[in-house]
């Protein structure tokens, strides 16, 4: 039937058209983005699983930041606690030096100011062995912990090690000093004793820092794991989409010439009244 107030023809085609330029947008809205879902609108549920996702990755990259924290202020107290374990061996030296009966009293005077200054430089150490406020081995802490997943509900915790003088760790006292060889003598057993208490603690502090560093690794693998699930998730194929863009612009350009066919039909009506 030839009619001029219904182009059914024209529609179909206007319809086409139509869908190719929702298709065209689509594409290259993903091309622009690089995102084959870039919002909820694209898929949701895809979208919601993604935005779960991307949740956990930041999440670990917080982990990541309190691991290193953590990690570094353990560093800090283990060196500290390394370069007491040599003051002390020093001061063993110079105490079994004094505890020797036939040494005269003014070397023994020399060798007690040395002993006393690598005392007090003992003490400086542990007030100074702080990172980021944090002291782990001056009594000031119980312990420090660092997060352990995304969702902050798992710590490691790292206890602390009192290193100042006569603080259990070390037993030399604050004022420790001698002035005989019988005084010297006993300070050498202190000090042995020290130094087991302190090799002891230093092995539980090294083993807390190794622990931090093995699990911020761990941690790193699965953010990159997470990430790639992500991509996998959502990305746009940037070459299909390409080769498709090319196909709906021909499609395109096809639909304009089938519209502008569609629309000039009813002039052939005029043929009918000539």
């Amino acid at each position: 039937m030839a009619t001029i107030n219904t182009n059914s023809g024209a529609m179909v085609a206007l319809q086409n058209l139509n869908q190719t330029n929702r298709d065209i947008e689509q594409v290259q809205s993903r091309i622009n983005t690089g995102l084959a879902v870039a919002s909820a609108k694209d898929n949701g549920g895809v979208y919601a699983i993604a935005q779960k996702m991307r949740s956990d990755v930041n999440g670990y990259a917080a982990v990541g930041n309190s691991l290193d924290l953590a990690a570094s202020t353990t560093d800090v107290a283990l060196a500290a606690g390394e370069a007491i374990s040599d003051i002390l061996v020093e001061m063993k030296e110079k105490a079994l030096a004094a505890s020797d009966s036939s040494l005269d009293t003014a070397s023994r005077t020399a060798l007690n100011e040395d002993f006393k200054a690598l005392r007090d430089q003992i003490t400086t150490i542990v007030d100074n062995a702080e990172f980021n406020g944090t002291n782990l081995i001056n009594g000031s802490v119980t312990s420090i912990s660092a997060l352990a997943n995304a969702d902050g509900s798992n710590t490691i915790t790292i206890s602390d090690q009192n290193f100042s003088l006569a603080g259990g760790t070390v037993t030399v006292a604050a004022a420790a000093s001698f002035a005989s060889a019988g005084d010297a003598s006993t300070l050498v057993t202190t000090i042995e004793t020290s130094l087991d208490n302190l090799n002891a603690s230093l092995a539980k502090l090294g083993t807390a820092s190794k622990s931090l560093d093995i699990h911020k690794g761990f941690v790193g693998k699965l953010s990159d794991a997470l990430e790639k699930g992500i991509g996998n998730l959502v990305d746009a194929d940037l070459a299909k989409e390409s080769a498709r863009l090319q196909s709906l612009q021909v499609k395109q350009q096809l639909g304009v010439q089938a519209l502008s066919i569609a629309n000039s039909a009813p002039s052939t009506i005029l043929g009918y009244f000539r």
